[in-house]
């Protein structure tokens, strides 16, 4: 990557969260009145569901947190997580056993709780962003006591497998990838204590359980013991969730100068690329089957703006720490299909659901599930990352 392709990117990615994404969020999902975020909005920004999702109420004030302590000291997005954090505080949690919901109203009141306990962990480092933005140390103890409920669920809860029976029991990797991603931000915010071991474990997890190299592939769910079950949860493979999981621990890997862990990432990058690039219309299949066979999943073949996303991170990364020029390539081909389909050149933001042929699906800017994230961390991570030239 030449300097001048170097500078526009950067400017690419700054200029489209600083210019686009975050003015589109600022403008129409703020809840001026009971605190909190609005993600279910229509293209043009209207909003066409008052209900929140807790996760995304963490994310968005993640991401404010985010931007304050990193990218500019505004005071608008200072309270905007203030605001998210309060509202997580009054309204996200269940009194009776102290775990988040999934799903509440407008004014917080709770409609379900899902078994597992994403919201948790994007609670915390929402939590972690304003202890460094604030110095306020409750907000520190919010965090570890979100992050120790994230993992304690997942380990210990009876709860968090009750979905299935004894006949089958699995593992996925969404936990272990998670606790990588949210131990890396509170080491960053709050020096969480024992976030290296937290890592260490999960990235073992991974490599032991869900990387099978006799045929070039990241397991989504496998057994306990890490076999693959011949059946469609089991041969159901989410390419752009290993790709996502690949730059936490090549990130990781950096951030060590550890070069073990960045060949790990590169490894499960490459893998998924081969199995989740889609040769006939370009971006990144939602869903494949490890061995070519039909998937029961209806959508299947569209094109989700977030993998799309942590493939641009990937590829780009996988190329900033390599040099490697296949890399490049990569990111130049996800890039430019991505930038190409996705975004609103009208109101601003991008879709969030395309068929696979690229052609749009949905008009959708925002729901209990895309939000003011994937994209914002995408543009950020990718500045950062040119910007302070990791080669």
């Amino acid at each position: 990557m030449d300097p001048q392709q170097r500078q526009t990117l950067i400017h690419v990615y700054r200029d489209g969260l600083l210019r686009d994404t975050i003015p589109f969020w600022c403008k129409h999902g703020i809840d001026h009145k009971h605190g909190g975020f609005f993600t279910s909005l229509n293209r043009d920004g209207t909003t066409i569901d008052t209900d929140k999702a807790v996760w995304q109420q963490g994310r968005a004030t993640w991401l404010f947190g985010e931007l304050y302590n990193n990218v500019e000291r505004r005071e608008e997005w200072l309270q905007h997580a203030i605001r998210g954090a309060d509202f997580l505080n009054q309204h996200c949690y269940d009194p009776v056993d102290g775990r988040m919901w999934f799903h509440v109203t407008q004014d917080g009141r709770p409609i379900r709780k899902r078994r597992y306990a994403y919201s948790e962990c994007f609670a915390a480092i929402a939590y972690g962003e304003l202890a460094l933005a604030t110095g306020e140390n409750h907000y520190r103890e919010r965090a570890i006591q979100a992050f120790n409920g994230f993992v304690n669920h997942n380990l210990n809860s009876e709860e968090a497998t009750s979905k299935f029976t004894v006949t089958r029991t699995t593992r996925g990797m969404g936990f272990p990838m998670m606790t990588i991603a949210t131990a890396q931000e509170l080491r960053q915010s709050i020096g969480l204590p024992d976030a290296d071991r937290w890592i260490d474990r999960s990235v073992a997890t991974i490599r032991e359980f869900h990387l099978k190299a006799d045929i070039q592939c990241v397991m989504e769910t496998v057994g306990v013991d890490g076999q693959i079950l011949d059946h469609f949860d089991g041969r159901t493979l989410n390419p752009g969730h290993a790709i996502e999981g690949a730059w936490f621990i090549m990130w990781e890997g950096h951030l060590r100068g550890d070069t073990s862990l960045i060949e790990t990432g590169c490894q499960m990058l490459r893998w998924m690329w081969q199995r989740g690039w889609d040769q006939q219309h370009g971006g990144i299949l939602y869903f494949v089957d490890v061995y070519g066979l039909p998937v029961q999943e209806y959508w299947h073949d569209m094109k989700f703006w977030w993998p799309q996303n942590e493939a641009i991170l990937a590829t780009l990364l996988a190329h900033l720490l390599t040099g490697e020029d296949e890399y490049a390539q990569w990111h130049q081909q996800i890039h430019d299909w991505a930038y190409s389909h996705f975004p609103d050149r009208e109101h601003g933001e991008w879709f969030g659901y395309l068929h696979r042929d690229g052609s749009l699906s949905s008009e959708l800017k925002g729901n209990l599930w895309k939000g003011p994230f994937h994209l914002p961390r995408m543009q950020y991570m990718a500045w950062r990352w040119l910007k302070n030239d990791l080669v």
